[in-house]
């Protein structure tokens, strides 16, 4: 009787202590749900079609925002996520132009490979040149920038219509957006295996304690090299999300950067590196989108929501510090 009374305890053991490593995602959670009822208060008509709205407008910064993620968590930032997002909606939407269905299919997967290309270089440069992650990221900002110009001077070119349909319209249900969906879909298969690898480990690894994994036999050039090219496989996915939205290549970088790192500490991944994951900042995202939809309904001034959003943010992280701190002692 008590090797069962123990046995069925365990799951709730184990569910209370994934309850306390994710304690920042809850809080998160519970504040998104706050903003979705509050979102409906003041917005009655805001049902299916809103909440189809919110998935194709979060997609592209989530996915810059995972992007972000993962080289934070390995102890860098990369500062040219949103030029890189620029470049590959240009490229995609340029040669997506006029072709059928399974030339956009090549076009996806070598636009994927060009992402994945300018990770590693920023990574490579990082690594060799041993300047700061946030110094070589902004020089390479307006490399990508200039390269997306290159491309095409102005908006244009065209997604194919399979794209297009990934970012709009329900799946299964009105309530299940189908972005949200390719969202889920795409970072759990890329990112689940990932951080329960050698790799992902090694990640943690060289962002808690560098000195420390180069000790236990963690390859550190090689690990933050891959750390960056699996961000710019996200950044590429991102700037795609952004053509399949949109329809069209944009070469201006948008503000996906400096959001994404908002998203980032908003979403309880630690800056200084090795602790956080992906679900977080995704759930910031969120909260980010539903905060700027809510001023909008309210009529605020877009300025003074912009003041709004940075105030709650300053706020959280605040919390959130004093919150570590006391946990620490």
């Amino acid at each position: 009787m008590t090797a069962l009374a123990a046995t069925n305890a365990r799951p709730t053991v184990e569910l209370a202590a994934w309850a306390r490593r994710n304690t920042w995602t809850l809080g998160l959670l519970l504040l998104l749900v706050l903003l979705l009822a509050f979102t409906k208060t003041i917005q009655p008509n805001y049902g299916a079609f809103g909440i189809q709205g919110l998935g194709t407008s979060i997609m592209p910064l989530a996915f810059a925002t995972v992007a972000q993620a993962i080289v934070v968590i390995a102890g860098g930032i990369d500062l040219s996520i949103g030029s890189m997002m620029a470049l590959t909606s240009v490229v995609a939407a340029t040669l997506m132009q006029g072709q059928g269905d399974a030339f956009g299919l090549a076009v996806v997967a070598g636009v994927l490979l060009l992402g994945i290309l300018l990770g590693a270089i920023n990574g490579a440069l990082v690594v060799s040149t041993r300047v700061p992650d946030i110094i070589v990221t902004l020089a390479t900002f307006y490399v990508w920038a200039g390269l997306a110009l290159l491309v095409r001077a102005a908006p244009g070119g065209a997604a194919s219509p399979w794209l297009m349909s990934l970012a709009s319209g329900p799946l299964f249900s009105e309530w299940l957006p189908k972005a949200a969906i390719v969202l889920v879909v795409v970072v759990a298969v890329v990112w689940i295996p990932l951080a329960r690898s050698r790799l992902g480990v090694s990640f943690y690894a060289v962002g808690s304690d560098q000195l420390a994994a180069f000790r236990s036999g963690v390859a550190i050039g090689r690990t933050k090299v891959a750390a960056y090219a699996i961000a710019g496989l996200f950044g590429a996915v991102a700037g795609l999300s952004l053509t399949a939205s949109t329809g069209i290549g944009t070469p201006v970088p948008g503000p996906y950067t400096l959001q994404s790192v908002a998203a980032v500490v908003l979403g309880g991944v630690s800056l200084a590196g090795g602790r956080g994951g992906v679900l977080g900042p995704i759930i910031a995202v969120i909260v980010l989108q539903l905060i700027q939809n809510d001023t909008t309904f309210l009529g605020i001034d877009p300025n003074y929501a912009l003041v709004i959003q940075g105030v709650i943010l300053v706020g959280v992280l605040i919390l959130g510090s004093i919150l570590e701190s006391r946990r620490a002692d």
